[in-house]
């Protein structure tokens, strides 16, 4: 019997680290965890922080590439676990034949997706009105993160976590899933009738980054998929969700998930 191989994948603002309370659940359950973090990562919050340079002018594709070059590495296939933009480049991934499952926890709305919340608008303009951050970088206040990640947590929690796991970000993925629709050939396309394995869709409730509006309309997109497809929305969930005091409820679910799809911790 062999491990199976999970990669998990943050999204914008958060470092790596974010994922370590799943890593070390999903190896207490049996499973190889993987956190490979995105390219032009420090090994640390202070280092990234401190030199953002190399993250500046990562589009959706090069991260997705990235991923892919690491799992290539594994021994087997895959689960893939997504959060936010780290959700969109799991579904590319599984998309591509490169994952045994994905999971994919308020993802960044795919080509495709044409219901925009004015909520999510209003969180994403500060950095899509300055053409200069195309190439640049853009890290959350403390304010701005309380009110689009921890909306439905208490404000010192969300302080706290952005002390703990906020770094600066690419501008260049959120102008390429604010134009998708308007380019034939955008990065942020999924190939939503693939043959491959599950994928579950998570939504957050109460979330104002990706509203649940958003990650229902991306589950909407696999409606003549003839796979496995299936949506969990947790109503009073923010996007905190998977780093806040309640992850351990959206990991249980997970799990769960995965053992009833039969990508259980272990294979032959």
């Amino acid at each position: 019997m062999t491990s199976i191989p999970v990669v998990f994948i943050h999204g914008l603002w958060l470092h790596s680290s974010s994922w370590d309370p799943w890593v070390e659940l999903f190896r207490e359950n049996g499973y190889e965890p993987h956190n490979p973090g995105w390219p032009g990562d420090g090994p640390t919050v202070a280092d990234t922080r401190a030199n953002p340079g190399p993250i500046g002018g990562l589009g959706v594709e090069e991260i997705t590439d990235h991923f892919a070059a690491a799992i290539a590495e594994l021994s087997a296939a895959p689960v893939v676990v997504g959060h936010s933009f780290g959700g969109l480049v799991a579904q590319k991934l599984l998309g591509r034949k490169l994952a045994s499952a994905a999971v994919a926890i308020d993802p960044a709305q795919m080509k495709g997706v044409i219901r925009l919340p004015l909520t999510q608008l209003l969180g994403v303009l500060p950095v899509v009105s300055n053409p200069s951050n195309y190439l640049g970088t853009h890290i959350h206040s403390k304010n701005s993160f309380q009110s689009m990640f921890g909306n439905a947590i208490p404000v010192r929690e969300s302080d706290a976590l952005h002390d703990r796991y906020v770094i600066p970000a690419p501008g260049r993925p959120l102008f390429e899933a604010a134009s998708a629709n308007f380019f034939p050939h955008s990065p942020t396309a999924v190939d939503v009738t693939a043959d491959r394995g599950p994928l579950l869709i998570v939504g957050g409730g109460e979330d104002k980054a990706v509203p649940e509006a958003s990650s229902r309309s991306s589950f909407n997109r696999y409606r003549k998929a003839s796979t496995v497809n299936e949506y969990k929305v947790f109503d009073d969930r923010g996007h905190s969700l998977v780093i806040d005091h309640g992850w351990r409820e959206i990991a249980d679910h997970t799990l769960s998930w995965l053992a009833k799809k039969n990508v259980g911790a272990t294979a032959e």
